[in-house]
């Protein structure tokens, strides 16, 4: 079978050296006969811990394609879970990546230095909110920097508790797993857990149980009572908040609630942490989510989109904070790689040549208005929401805000049949998430959001 759409470059992103023909094709059933065996074969050689969204196998991506081994273009609204926000290996990105692999791969920055890493840090100094000093530090993954990000403050306050959110994600080892609220597939039979860790109900406007005008000034009070009353702002080192969550479902909290949470951090010498980790890097329109509410974090985590598909991840923040570690309190054998550093720096001479932060705000002036015009009288859709490249659609039980898990994965499974890779999300699973690359095309993008609402339609 074939179901192909002409495409066309959008405005101001010309097409790039590399990539794929920017055009949706169907050749099989998706997936194919050769990914369904090269599926097949993995189940016998890796652990079935690892599960997978969509069993293709991609051997080619660029732009908003992903090109599997049957054939088929598949519109990429994933990203890698927000990482390739430049595209899939970007043509600044490859460049310097096979520069630095012809000179150097490794030599472990702890040992011997090297320029990479300091380009990098100094990006991130520079780019991050506020106008004091800073300084940073980069590892390998977001969980690694979150658990790092954690030290400082614990460090630097002399504090031990740890305060998190209601469906908070920050990782998979111990202590992020800890942090994060979702029980299954994350944290189910792995106990027990890391101690000092409490958590805040999340001012998710859509849920909260008197309504979103109340949202914000009665979760601040969830969280002062937690931090004042339950645990002692004397004892509480860092609260730490993603400014739109992840995989809690794209919450997008009130602005005041995120400035009463800086508020209240600022006030009681609580360091303010920022996990920016799927939030960061371009993706919302800001290079960084709290630029939108004005917040200045004490401590930013960056991951994914930092280094364009490498692992790369890094904390940066006020330099009185991370100069309270002593010496060999950070770092890692692989931390800021000197490969993934150079992609790091193509990722963000993409992001300024390109200006994909405009680029992000274009992508969601598209995109809303055609999936609200489309879920308005639909009682599936709860509610549309997002910023810039980061847009979710809540399903529930028409007549009911009830989660409406098996709804949702009716539509990605539709989706994924018709060539347009989605991912779900959400405390209750009932979210799926948009993160296109910044790079696709209006053309592409609205192809794969018509498929989107036609599998909603259907249900």
């Amino acid at each position: 079978m074939a179901d192909i759409a002409t495409m066309a470059p959008a405005p101001g992103i010309p097409v790039q050296e590399g990539w794929p023909e920017q055009t949706r094709i169907v050749h099989t059933a998706i997936p194919g006969p050769r990914s369904l065996a090269r599926h097949a074969h993995r189940q016998q050689v890796l652990s079935t811990g690892l599960g997978t969204v969509l069993p293709v196998f991609v051997e080619r991506a660029g732009g908003g394609i992903l090109v599997d081994v049957d054939g088929n273009h598949l519109i990429d609204f994933a990203s890698g879970i927000a990482v390739t926000t430049v595209g899939s290996s970007a043509p600044a990105v490859v460049r310097r990546v096979r520069d630095q692999v012809a000179q150097v791969t490794h030599t472990c920055f702890l040992v011997t230095e090297y320029d990479g890493y300091v380009e990098v840090g100094e990006k991130l100094n520079a780019l991050t909110p506020g106008t004091h000093a800073k300084k940073s530090a980069l590892f390998s993954t977001g969980a690694e920097a979150v658990e790092n990000a954690v030290k400082i403050a614990r460090v630097s306050t002399r504090r031990p508790a740890i305060v998190t959110f209601g469906h908070a994600y920050h990782g998979r080892t111990l202590l992020t797993m800890t942090m994060t609220a979702k029980n299954a597939p994350y944290k189910d039979g792995f106990g027990p857990f890391a101690p000092e860790i409490y958590r805040a109900p999340l001012a998710y406007p859509y849920r909260w149980p008197t309504g979103p005008e109340r949202c914000a000034t009665e979760a601040l009070a969830s969280l002062e009572d937690l931090v004042l009353k339950q645990i002692g702002a004397n004892n509480t080192a860092a609260i730490v908040i993603e400014p739109i969550q992840g995989e809690g479902g794209f919450i997008v909290p009130p602005a005041a609630y995120l400035k009463g949470v800086a508020d209240l951090a600022r006030a009681h010498g609580i360091v303010l942490i920022a996990d920016e980790v799927q939030t960061g890097i371009a993706r919302t329109g800001e290079m960084f989510a709290c630029e939108h509410d004005g917040i200045v974090p004490d401590l930013i985590v960056t991951a994914k989109g930092l280094a364009g598909g490498l692992p790369l991840s890094g904390v940066t923040g006020r330099a009185e904070l991370m100069d309270a570690v002593p010496p060999g309190g950070l770092g890692g054998t692989f931390a800021g790689n000197p490969v993934a550093c150079a992609a790091a720096l193509g990722v963000f001479e993409t992001i300024e040549s390109l200006d994909l932060l405009s680029r992000a705000r274009h992508i969601e002036a598209v995109a809303r208005p055609m999936l609200e015009e489309a879920a308005a009288g639909n009682g599936w859709i709860g509610e549309v929401r997002g910023r810039g490249a980061m847009i979710a659609v809540e399903f529930v039980i028409p007549g009911t805000k009830d989660p409406a898990p098996d709804a949702a994965a009716a539509v990605m499974a539709n989706c994924h049949r018709q060539g347009v890779v989605t991912l779900q999300c959400g405390t209750y699973g009932n979210v799926i998430r948009l993160l296109p690359p910044l790079v696709m095309s209006d053309e592409l993008l609205h192809d794969g959001l018509s498929v989107l609402i036609d599998a909603w339609k259907g249900l």
